[in-house]
């Protein structure tokens, strides 16, 4: 048997072992009620995440002295623990997807008759959020108005994983799901997975994009003061094929496993420079996730990269 076979097989059985294991953990997760579920594990990440992971709590508090100079450092680790809270409630969250979209109580969308009014000539669109409250539901309206929206996320190395992760949102992305990153045996690269979105788009396809990442390729625009090189492909593939861009996020109600949406349009310039049209659109984008952050900004995911 050859050493490639021997380390396929081998490898194999690593990624069948760690779907076992995570389907064991969501099977124990499942088996409890919700609300007791995300309340543990909120308690849990609250106490273990910044001695687990120093490094992104660390980074949390970096990036709260930059957006909150005013505030004081107790005021900011405040923010910083409340932050892992919303995390870990979001982790038992994501292992019953499928259930909250059942419940349709709660999820409430505050503009809805306004959004719902747009279905039937919504035309192409790009859906742009940010990662506050629990940020995969704020694709919701789109799902709602039945324009079959699809959505892009960073695919899990573990094919068996990523299976069950797709598998697991189908309903809330009935348009599929476009991954960025590697998957053993079935992944393209991020160039190919631009040229495939925008030709999705550019047919009258619904597209949801998590944009407030920091992105070493990405278009440098203020956020909180301070330049943030952002992922710009939301705002160039509207502005290229003639989309519209819809913001929405999602804010949890409380501590509870129930949400608010709110959608607003980010209309798109169309000038002869194309370049100042998409950046435009980026640094609107931006100020209004600054906003929605401002007046949340326990809901918003601190630990992530943001400034280089």
């Amino acid at each position: 048997m050859s050493n490639v076979t021997t380390l396929s097989r081998t490898k194999d059985l690593q990624f069948r072992l760690e779907y076992a294991a995570l389907r064991l953990v969501v099977g124990a997760v499942r088996a409890l009620p919700l609300e007791t579920a995300t309340a543990i594990s909120a308690r849990t990440w609250r106490l273990l995440a910044p001695i687990v992971n120093p490094k992104r709590h660390n980074r949390a508090l970096d990036n709260l002295r930059i957006a909150f100079p005013e505030k004081s450092d107790e005021e900011r680790h405040t923010i910083a623990m409340k932050h892992w809270e919303n995390l870990g409630r979001v982790m038992v969250e994501t292992m019953q997807i499928d259930k909250i979209i059942k419940q349709p109580e709660r999820i409430h969308i505050e503009n809805a008759d306004m959004f719902l009014r747009y279905r039937h000539k919504l035309g192409s669109a790009i859906g742009v959020t940010l990662h506050m409250g629990n940020w995969e539901l704020a694709i919701w309206p789109l799902t709602l108005s039945g324009v079959n929206p699809a959505a892009v996320y960073r695919s899990v190395n573990n094919p068996y994983v990523d299976r069950y992760l797709r598998y697991q949102r189908k309903d809330l992305y009935p348009g599929g799901l476009f991954g960025r990153g590697k998957v053993e045996g079935d992944h393209d690269d991020n160039q190919k997975t631009a040229r495939v979105i925008t030709d999705y788009v550019r047919k009258g396809g619904r597209l949801g994009l998590v944009c407030d990442l920091y992105d070493r390729t990405g278009i440098s625009v203020p956020f909180f003061g301070k330049p943030a090189k952002t992922q710009a492909i939301g705002a160039m593939i509207a502005r290229r094929v003639g989309a519209r861009i819809w913001m929405a996020r999602c804010l949890r109600v409380g501590t509870t496993s129930s949400f608010r949406i709110e959608v607003k349009e980010l209309r798109v310039p169309r000038s002869d420079n194309a370049s100042a049209d998409v950046r435009w659109v980026m640094t609107a984008m931006q100020e209004q996730y600054e906003i929605w952050i401002r007046e949340s900004p326990e809901q918003w995911m601190w630990s992530n990269r943001r400034w280089s």
